[in-house]
């Protein structure tokens, strides 16, 4: 996302008017395919411009997206994208787009909550409540040399308006990763051209000293999942045509591609019980500008062959007029309609991405009802990432389970009960650098609190020094 030709849009602006500103072959498939998917277990994550629309997907459909993933991206309605931009020629927004939600920081947080609030209001976007449900992951890695770290400080604090004191757990933010303007994966040498950790380059995807940054954004979501298949795939990536879902537009004057690819485990294709994540690409990461870098090594794909995921992984193109958009961003200025729409329901984009998970999950089953089980201590429980100031805690569901209370210990060796959370995930907070703590899980099922899990232990990260210029920062191991 390079501000300067982001910039160069205002021109364009100008001088049009009222135009917009701006894993092996895949198998072919016109349509989607409905899988056995309930929609209430989607999520969605981004980099970049896909973490400013995941951000505006997750806020606009909240009752269907149990979680999202925020990779160097700013808050909801960080642009200020109006109808009434008509008047400055459609110049502010990108202005805002390319100054403070790129540079920071974030002008009048509180305008993202009071347009959230009136969307919710009118019925635009769902009901705020449910954002208080999500689990929510926000990074920042200290070597982003394009998005400064008060973008992302503001989108997580949008994030903690919804969710209040009493889900502060399902928020992890993570600050103390020397990467640059990236998607991070482990270091894999069956991978080759991708960046150092703290690059800020093409295909802007970097590896960073083992931080599977695919299976954290998907634990902190679903809870422990099984490990991932670093061999051979079992499953299937397939391609299809966008237009189906952009209809009655085409896919062009959206700046979308003709083309978009899902990948779908072996069981999914039998009917098994499955899940929809959907992965949104950065600017300059669409498969115009980097072929299928983001779809193949992001590591998405490694984690849901075995863990029953279908990966959803829309695409964008450049488009140099009606709308402009050099660098195939997702729309978080309003450059396709010129109005604030983009964050809603009815946003072109939005009402698009939305089109092919109803395609996805055409085919769940009825829901069942729920069994009662015994209380029983949870199990999995993993320490799945740490920063200076926190942890991310992963366990597996128990289905009868309301909630679960969560024990920490510390230097002292006393545990002390800091939280009830509902989900299998929990962000532990206020904690003290490069030091050692311990936590257990326990469930609570029809007020009864089961016994506490096995302990999971971790030692928190040092604070970054402070450095001027992302980019050049030093990590330490």
């Amino acid at each position: 996302m390079d501000p300067a030709a982001l910039r160069r849009t205002v021109i364009a602006t100008a001088a049009f008017g009222c135009a917009a500103i701006v894993a092996g072959p895949a198998l072919t498939e016109e349509r989607l395919t409905g899988f056995n998917a309930d929609i209430r277990e989607s999520s969605v994550s981004g980099i970049s411009s896909g973490a400013f629309m995941a951000i505006q997907f997750a806020t606009a459909w909240s009752s269907v997206i149990k979680g999202v993933g925020v990779v160097a991206g700013g808050p909801y309605w960080c642009a200020k994208a109006d109808a009434d931009d008509f008047m400055n020629g459609y110049t502010l927004p990108i202005m805002n787009a390319t100054g403070p939600c790129m540079s920071g920081p974030p002008t009048e947080l509180g305008s993202s909550f009071a347009k959230a609030d009136a969307k919710s209001a009118s019925g635009d976007i769902d009901p705020l409540r449910f954002v208080s449900q999500q689990k929510v992951y926000v990074f920042h890695g200290f070597n982003d040399a394009l998005i400064a770290s008060s973008v992302t400080d503001a989108a997580a604090e949008f994030y903690r308006h919804y969710l209040g004191v009493a889900n502060r757990g399902n928020l992890y933010y993570q600050t103390t990763i020397g990467a640059g303007h990236s998607f991070v994966v482990a270091q894999d040498p069956h991978i080759a051209d991708l960046n150092d950790c703290r690059e800020s380059a093409s295909p802007f995807i970097d590896q960073c000293d083992g931080y599977d940054q695919a299976g954290i954004i998907l634990q902190h979501i679903y809870g422990a999942l099984n490990k991932p298949n670093r061999g051979q795939l079992r499953g299937t990536i397939k391609r299809f045509d966008q237009s189906v879902y952009t209809e009655p537009r085409d896919p062009s004057p959206l700046s979308l591609g003709d083309t978009g690819y899902v990948f779908v485990p072996r069981e999914c294709e039998d009917r098994a019980a499955c899940r929809v994540h959907i992965a949104l690409h950065g600017c300059k990461q669409d498969v115009g500008d980097i072929d299928r870098r983001f779809v193949d090594d992001t590591g998405y794909n490694a984690w849901a062959d075995n863990n029953r995921l279908i990966v959803l992984y829309p695409q964008t193109q450049v488009s140099w007029y009606l709308p402009y958009n050099p660098q195939a961003c997702w729309d978080w200025w309003g450059y396709v309609d010129q109005s604030d729409s983009y964050v809603t329901k009815s946003g072109a984009q939005i009402r698009t991405i939305k089109a092919m998970l109803d395609a996805l999950t055409a085919r769940a089953a009825p829901p069942t009802a729920v069994v009662p089980a015994p209380a029983v201590a949870p199990d999995s429980l993993t320490v799945i990432d740490t920063s200076d100031s926190g942890a991310d805690l992963a366990w597996a569901p128990q289905t009868a389970a309301t909630a679960y209370r969560i024990w920490r210990a510390g230097t002292d060796g006393q545990f002390a009960a800091v939280a009830d959370v509902a989900g299998p995930s929990f962000a532990d907070s206020g904690l003290t650098p490069v030091s050692a703590y311990r936590w257990r899980v326990s469930a609570i099922v029809g007020g009864t609190e089961a016994p506490a899990s096995m302990e999971a232990a971790a030692t928190t990260r040092a604070t970054p020094a402070p450095c001027a210029q992302p980019g050049t920062c030093p990590i330490v191991k």
